[in-house]
Protein backbone atom coordinates (compact mmCIF):
# COMPACT_ATOMS: atom_id res chain seq x y z
CA UNK A 1 0.00 0.00 0.00
CA UNK A 2 1.13 3.43 -0.92
CA UNK A 3 2.19 5.83 1.69
CA UNK A 4 1.59 9.95 0.90
CA UNK A 5 3.65 12.34 2.61
CA UNK A 6 1.81 15.66 3.25
CA UNK A 7 3.61 18.95 3.32
CA UNK A 8 2.58 21.73 4.79
CA UNK A 9 2.16 25.41 3.80
CA UNK A 10 5.70 26.14 6.06
CA UNK A 11 7.36 23.07 3.78
CA UNK A 12 7.57 21.05 6.99
CA UNK A 13 6.90 17.26 6.10
CA UNK A 14 3.42 15.28 7.54
CA UNK A 15 2.59 12.34 8.61
CA UNK A 16 -0.74 11.94 6.73
CA UNK A 17 -4.32 11.13 8.60
CA UNK A 18 -4.74 7.83 9.10
CA UNK A 19 -8.45 6.26 10.31
CA UNK A 20 -6.42 4.34 13.04
CA UNK A 21 -2.70 6.13 14.32
CA UNK A 22 -1.04 3.46 16.02
CA UNK A 23 -2.71 0.33 13.26
CA UNK A 24 0.19 -0.81 10.41
CA UNK A 25 -2.62 -1.50 8.34
CA UNK A 26 -4.73 1.39 8.54
CA UNK A 27 -6.34 3.54 5.79
CA UNK A 28 -5.39 7.12 5.08
CA UNK A 29 -8.13 9.60 6.46
CA UNK A 30 -9.37 12.56 4.55
CA UNK A 31 -10.44 15.42 6.93
CA UNK A 32 -12.73 17.48 5.97
CA UNK A 33 -12.94 21.23 7.43
CA UNK A 34 -15.04 21.35 10.20
CA UNK A 35 -17.46 23.41 8.44
CA UNK A 36 -18.24 21.00 5.84
CA UNK A 37 -18.28 18.27 8.35
CA UNK A 38 -20.79 19.91 10.34
CA UNK A 39 -23.13 20.64 6.85
CA UNK A 40 -22.90 17.01 5.54
CA UNK A 41 -24.04 15.58 8.42
CA UNK A 42 -26.93 17.99 9.09
CA UNK A 43 -27.73 17.58 5.29
CA UNK A 44 -27.50 13.83 5.29
CA UNK A 45 -29.08 13.25 7.92
CA UNK A 46 -32.06 15.44 7.04
CA UNK A 47 -32.29 13.16 3.92
CA UNK A 48 -32.17 9.99 6.07
CA UNK A 49 -35.21 11.26 8.66
CA UNK A 50 -37.28 12.56 5.77
CA UNK A 51 -36.61 9.06 3.72
CA UNK A 52 -37.49 7.30 6.88
CA UNK A 53 -40.84 9.29 7.84
CA UNK A 54 -41.61 9.62 3.96
CA UNK A 55 -42.13 5.93 3.55
CA UNK A 56 -43.38 5.30 7.22
CA UNK A 57 -46.47 7.58 6.37
CA UNK A 58 -47.13 4.96 2.93
CA UNK A 59 -46.90 2.07 4.91
CA UNK A 60 -49.28 3.43 7.23
CA UNK A 61 -51.31 4.45 4.57
CA UNK A 62 -51.24 1.15 3.01
CA UNK A 63 -52.13 -1.21 5.66
CA UNK A 64 -54.55 1.42 7.72
CA UNK A 65 -56.71 2.34 5.09
CA UNK A 66 -59.20 -0.94 3.69
CA UNK A 67 -59.49 1.21 0.04
CA UNK A 68 -56.25 0.58 -0.85
CA UNK A 69 -55.74 -3.18 0.07
CA UNK A 70 -55.40 -4.31 -3.43
CA UNK A 71 -52.02 -6.00 -5.21
CA UNK A 72 -50.81 -2.84 -6.86
CA UNK A 73 -50.71 -1.15 -3.30
CA UNK A 74 -49.08 -4.16 -1.71
CA UNK A 75 -46.38 -4.26 -3.81
CA UNK A 76 -45.43 -0.41 -3.53
CA UNK A 77 -46.15 -1.21 0.49
CA UNK A 78 -43.29 -3.71 -0.42
CA UNK A 79 -40.85 -1.22 -1.93
CA UNK A 80 -41.76 1.49 0.34
CA UNK A 81 -40.56 -1.13 3.34
CA UNK A 82 -37.11 -1.53 1.05
CA UNK A 83 -37.13 2.28 0.89
CA UNK A 84 -37.49 3.01 4.58
CA UNK A 85 -35.24 0.79 5.79
CA UNK A 86 -32.69 2.42 3.51
CA UNK A 87 -33.62 5.68 5.22
CA UNK A 88 -33.26 4.07 8.49
CA UNK A 89 -30.74 1.32 8.66
CA UNK A 90 -28.24 2.17 5.90
CA UNK A 91 -28.09 5.90 5.49
CA UNK A 92 -27.12 6.74 8.92
CA UNK A 93 -23.83 4.52 8.86
CA UNK A 94 -23.41 5.23 5.18
CA UNK A 95 -23.29 8.78 7.02
CA UNK A 96 -20.90 8.63 9.59
CA UNK A 97 -18.61 7.04 6.44
CA UNK A 98 -19.02 9.26 4.29
CA UNK A 99 -18.38 12.22 6.20
CA UNK A 100 -15.26 10.63 8.62
CA UNK A 101 -14.23 8.78 5.42
CA UNK A 102 -13.20 5.98 7.74
CA UNK A 103 -15.33 3.08 8.86
CA UNK A 104 -15.22 3.05 12.97
CA UNK A 105 -18.03 0.17 13.46
CA UNK A 106 -16.04 -3.06 13.18
CA UNK A 107 -15.30 -5.65 10.58
CA UNK A 108 -18.89 -7.49 11.47
CA UNK A 109 -21.08 -4.48 10.84
CA UNK A 110 -19.37 -3.86 7.96
CA UNK A 111 -20.28 -6.74 5.80
CA UNK A 112 -23.63 -6.98 8.05
CA UNK A 113 -24.08 -3.03 6.48
CA UNK A 114 -22.89 -4.00 2.95
CA UNK A 115 -25.20 -6.83 2.86
CA UNK A 116 -27.98 -4.75 3.81
CA UNK A 117 -27.24 -2.46 1.00
CA UNK A 118 -26.91 -4.65 -1.60
CA UNK A 119 -29.99 -6.53 -0.82
CA UNK A 120 -31.91 -3.29 -0.18
CA UNK A 121 -30.70 -1.87 -3.48
CA UNK A 122 -31.49 -5.32 -4.94
CA UNK A 123 -35.12 -5.82 -3.21
CA UNK A 124 -36.09 -2.43 -4.42
CA UNK A 125 -35.25 -2.99 -8.42
CA UNK A 126 -36.90 -6.67 -8.32
CA UNK A 127 -40.27 -4.57 -6.80
CA UNK A 128 -40.48 -2.62 -9.71
CA UNK A 129 -39.98 -5.22 -11.75
CA UNK A 130 -42.98 -7.25 -10.57
CA UNK A 131 -44.91 -4.22 -10.50
CA UNK A 132 -44.53 -3.81 -14.03
CA UNK A 133 -45.65 -7.44 -14.58
CA UNK A 134 -49.03 -6.58 -12.50
CA UNK A 135 -49.29 -3.43 -14.45
CA UNK A 136 -49.00 -5.28 -17.69
CA UNK A 137 -51.74 -8.05 -16.68
CA UNK A 138 -53.84 -5.19 -15.80
CA UNK A 139 -53.64 -3.10 -19.14
CA UNK A 140 -52.89 -5.94 -21.40
CA UNK A 141 -55.26 -8.59 -19.73
CA UNK A 142 -57.78 -6.54 -17.77
CA UNK A 143 -60.26 -9.55 -18.14
CA UNK A 144 -57.92 -12.16 -16.67
CA UNK A 145 -56.30 -10.26 -14.34
CA UNK A 146 -58.47 -10.51 -11.23
CA UNK A 147 -58.40 -14.06 -11.41
CA UNK A 148 -54.67 -14.28 -11.97
CA UNK A 149 -53.22 -11.28 -9.49
CA UNK A 150 -54.84 -12.31 -6.18
CA UNK A 151 -53.46 -11.35 -3.04
CA UNK A 152 -51.76 -15.09 -2.73
CA UNK A 153 -49.87 -14.84 -6.11
CA UNK A 154 -48.70 -11.26 -5.10
CA UNK A 155 -47.34 -12.34 -1.76
CA UNK A 156 -45.57 -15.00 -3.08
CA UNK A 157 -44.15 -12.71 -5.77
CA UNK A 158 -43.33 -10.47 -2.90
CA UNK A 159 -41.88 -13.26 -1.02
CA UNK A 160 -39.67 -14.48 -3.73
CA UNK A 161 -38.35 -10.68 -4.10
CA UNK A 162 -37.21 -10.50 -0.32
CA UNK A 163 -35.79 -14.22 -0.37
CA UNK A 164 -33.79 -13.75 -3.85
CA UNK A 165 -32.31 -10.19 -2.71
CA UNK A 166 -31.82 -11.01 0.49
CA UNK A 167 -29.92 -14.25 -0.55
CA UNK A 168 -28.26 -12.02 -3.20
CA UNK A 169 -27.03 -9.54 -0.45
CA UNK A 170 -25.77 -11.46 2.31
CA UNK A 171 -24.44 -14.72 0.07
CA UNK A 172 -22.19 -12.25 -2.15
CA UNK A 173 -20.72 -10.18 1.06
CA UNK A 174 -20.29 -13.10 3.80
CA UNK A 175 -19.15 -15.68 1.35
CA UNK A 176 -16.54 -13.03 -0.51
CA UNK A 177 -18.33 -14.28 -3.77
CA UNK A 178 -17.32 -10.16 -4.66
CA UNK A 179 -13.56 -11.08 -4.81
CA UNK A 180 -13.60 -14.48 -6.31
CA UNK A 181 -10.50 -15.16 -7.82
CA UNK A 182 -8.47 -11.71 -6.76
CA UNK A 183 -8.61 -12.67 -3.31
CA UNK A 184 -5.01 -12.53 -2.95
CA UNK A 185 -4.38 -8.51 -4.77
CA UNK A 186 -7.17 -7.25 -2.54
CA UNK A 187 -5.89 -8.86 0.83
CA UNK A 188 -2.72 -7.05 -0.47
CA UNK A 189 -3.21 -3.96 -2.35
CA UNK A 190 -6.81 -2.90 -0.85
CA UNK A 191 -7.88 -4.24 2.31
CA UNK A 192 -7.19 -2.03 5.13
CA UNK A 193 -8.28 -1.23 8.61
CA UNK A 194 -11.11 1.35 8.63
CA UNK A 195 -12.41 0.71 5.34
CA UNK A 196 -16.05 -0.75 4.34
CA UNK A 197 -16.35 -0.96 0.81
CA UNK A 198 -17.70 -3.62 -1.45
CA UNK A 199 -15.22 -4.25 -3.70
CA UNK A 200 -15.46 -6.24 -6.54
CA UNK A 201 -13.93 -8.64 -9.51
CA UNK A 202 -14.29 -7.67 -13.14
CA UNK A 203 -16.31 -11.50 -12.69
CA UNK A 204 -18.14 -10.45 -9.92
CA UNK A 205 -18.78 -6.59 -10.97
CA UNK A 206 -20.49 -8.20 -14.15
CA UNK A 207 -22.36 -10.72 -12.53
CA UNK A 208 -23.66 -8.56 -10.12
CA UNK A 209 -24.64 -5.53 -11.73
CA UNK A 210 -26.77 -7.69 -14.62
CA UNK A 211 -28.36 -9.44 -11.72
CA UNK A 212 -29.42 -6.35 -9.62
CA UNK A 213 -29.92 -3.68 -12.54
CA UNK A 214 -29.18 -4.54 -15.98
CA UNK A 215 -31.48 -7.60 -16.25
CA UNK A 216 -34.49 -6.59 -14.51
CA UNK A 217 -34.64 -3.20 -16.08
CA UNK A 218 -34.31 -4.72 -19.34
CA UNK A 219 -37.70 -6.47 -18.34
CA UNK A 220 -39.06 -3.40 -16.95
CA UNK A 221 -38.64 -1.67 -20.22
CA UNK A 222 -39.64 -3.86 -22.48
CA UNK A 223 -43.44 -4.43 -20.96
CA UNK A 224 -43.88 -0.51 -19.98
CA UNK A 225 -43.13 -0.36 -23.89
CA UNK A 226 -45.68 -3.36 -24.15
CA UNK A 227 -48.26 -1.69 -21.91
CA UNK A 228 -47.77 1.68 -23.38
CA UNK A 229 -48.55 0.04 -27.32
CA UNK A 230 -51.70 -1.36 -25.65
CA UNK A 231 -53.04 1.53 -24.01
CA UNK A 232 -52.50 3.48 -27.13
CA UNK A 233 -54.92 0.85 -28.75
CA UNK A 234 -57.31 1.35 -25.70
CA UNK A 235 -57.30 4.72 -25.85
CA UNK A 236 -60.64 5.83 -26.98
CA UNK A 237 -61.84 3.58 -24.40
CA UNK A 238 -59.78 4.93 -21.57
CA UNK A 239 -61.36 8.42 -22.78
CA UNK A 240 -64.66 7.11 -22.97
CA UNK A 241 -66.98 6.35 -19.95
CA UNK A 242 -64.84 3.20 -18.76
CA UNK A 243 -63.21 4.76 -15.59
CA UNK A 244 -61.57 1.73 -13.87
CA UNK A 245 -59.31 1.57 -17.41
CA UNK A 246 -58.45 5.03 -16.67
CA UNK A 247 -57.98 4.56 -13.16
CA UNK A 248 -55.63 1.74 -14.40
CA UNK A 249 -53.75 4.10 -16.73
CA UNK A 250 -52.88 6.42 -14.68
CA UNK A 251 -51.68 3.90 -11.79
CA UNK A 252 -49.78 2.60 -14.51
CA UNK A 253 -48.62 5.91 -15.90
CA UNK A 254 -47.39 7.06 -12.21
CA UNK A 255 -45.27 3.70 -11.51
CA UNK A 256 -43.46 4.28 -15.01
CA UNK A 257 -42.60 8.00 -13.66
CA UNK A 258 -41.49 6.13 -10.58
CA UNK A 259 -39.45 3.45 -12.64
CA UNK A 260 -38.03 6.39 -14.48
CA UNK A 261 -36.78 8.09 -11.42
CA UNK A 262 -35.11 4.92 -9.87
CA UNK A 263 -33.25 4.47 -13.80
CA UNK A 264 -32.21 8.00 -13.05
CA UNK A 265 -30.82 7.91 -9.69
CA UNK A 266 -29.16 4.12 -9.83
CA UNK A 267 -27.59 4.41 -13.22
CA UNK A 268 -24.50 6.38 -12.65
CA UNK A 269 -23.40 3.94 -9.53
CA UNK A 270 -23.71 1.22 -11.75
CA UNK A 271 -22.42 2.34 -14.57
CA UNK A 272 -19.18 3.08 -12.57
CA UNK A 273 -19.38 -0.29 -10.81
CA UNK A 274 -19.84 -2.61 -14.33
CA UNK A 275 -16.59 -0.47 -15.96
CA UNK A 276 -14.31 0.30 -12.94
CA UNK A 277 -12.64 -3.07 -13.02
CA UNK A 278 -11.98 -3.09 -16.29
CA UNK A 279 -9.88 0.25 -15.84
CA UNK A 280 -7.94 -0.56 -13.20
CA UNK A 281 -10.34 0.22 -10.80
CA UNK A 282 -8.93 3.98 -11.03
CA UNK A 283 -12.74 5.61 -10.42
CA UNK A 284 -12.33 7.98 -7.64
CA UNK A 285 -14.18 7.19 -4.28
CA UNK A 286 -15.42 10.47 -3.69
CA UNK A 287 -17.34 9.73 -7.07
CA UNK A 288 -18.33 6.30 -6.21
CA UNK A 289 -19.18 7.59 -3.09
CA UNK A 290 -21.58 10.56 -4.25
CA UNK A 291 -23.05 8.28 -7.04
CA UNK A 292 -24.23 5.56 -4.04
CA UNK A 293 -25.54 8.21 -2.50
CA UNK A 294 -27.88 9.34 -4.79
CA UNK A 295 -28.93 5.93 -5.59
CA UNK A 296 -29.94 6.45 -2.15
CA UNK A 297 -32.08 9.43 -2.92
CA UNK A 298 -34.30 7.19 -4.61
CA UNK A 299 -35.63 6.11 -2.23
CA UNK A 300 -36.17 9.54 -0.72
CA UNK A 301 -37.89 10.59 -4.14
CA UNK A 302 -40.58 7.64 -4.33
CA UNK A 303 -42.87 9.26 -1.24
CA UNK A 304 -42.58 12.37 -3.22
CA UNK A 305 -43.62 11.17 -6.17
CA UNK A 306 -46.75 9.11 -4.70
CA UNK A 307 -48.07 12.75 -2.81
CA UNK A 308 -47.88 14.56 -6.08
CA UNK A 309 -49.71 12.27 -8.56
CA UNK A 310 -51.69 10.08 -5.88
CA UNK A 311 -54.79 11.48 -4.40
CA UNK A 312 -55.30 9.25 -1.94
CA UNK A 313 -51.98 9.25 -0.47
CA UNK A 314 -52.38 13.32 -0.19
CA UNK A 315 -55.86 12.62 1.54
CA UNK A 316 -54.11 9.76 3.69
CA UNK A 317 -51.59 11.73 4.61
CA UNK A 318 -53.57 14.65 5.89
CA UNK A 319 -55.81 11.74 7.64
CA UNK A 320 -52.65 10.68 9.64
CA UNK A 321 -51.38 14.40 10.54
CA UNK A 322 -54.47 15.05 11.74
CA UNK A 323 -54.65 11.75 13.73
CA UNK A 324 -57.67 10.79 12.22
CA UNK A 325 -56.21 7.51 12.37
CA UNK A 326 -57.50 7.19 15.66
CA UNK A 327 -60.86 7.23 15.65
CA UNK A 328 -63.32 4.91 15.26
CA UNK A 329 -63.60 2.99 11.73
CA UNK A 330 -61.34 5.53 10.00
CA UNK A 331 -59.96 2.49 8.40
CA UNK A 332 -62.89 2.56 6.32
CA UNK A 333 -62.55 6.21 5.36
CA UNK A 334 -63.04 6.95 1.67
CA UNK A 335 -59.52 8.05 -0.10
CA UNK A 336 -59.99 10.36 -2.85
Amino acid sequence: METQINISQNGILEKPFLCFEFSNTSCQKFVYPLETRILLYILLSVSSIVTFIGNLLVIITVIHFKQLHTPTNYLILSLAVADLLVGGVVMPPSMLRSVETCWYLGDLFCKIHSSLDVTLCTASILNLCIISLERYYAICYPLQYHSKMTSTTTLVMIIICWTVSTTLGFGMIFLELNILGIEDFYFENIDCDGSCMVFQSKSGAAVFSLICFYIPTFVMLSVYLKILHTAQRQVQAIQSTNSQLKKEGKATKTLAIIMGVFLSFWIPFFLCNLIDPFIGYSVPPLLFDLFLWVGYYNSTCNPIVYAFFYSWFRHAFKVILSKGVFQTNSSRTILL
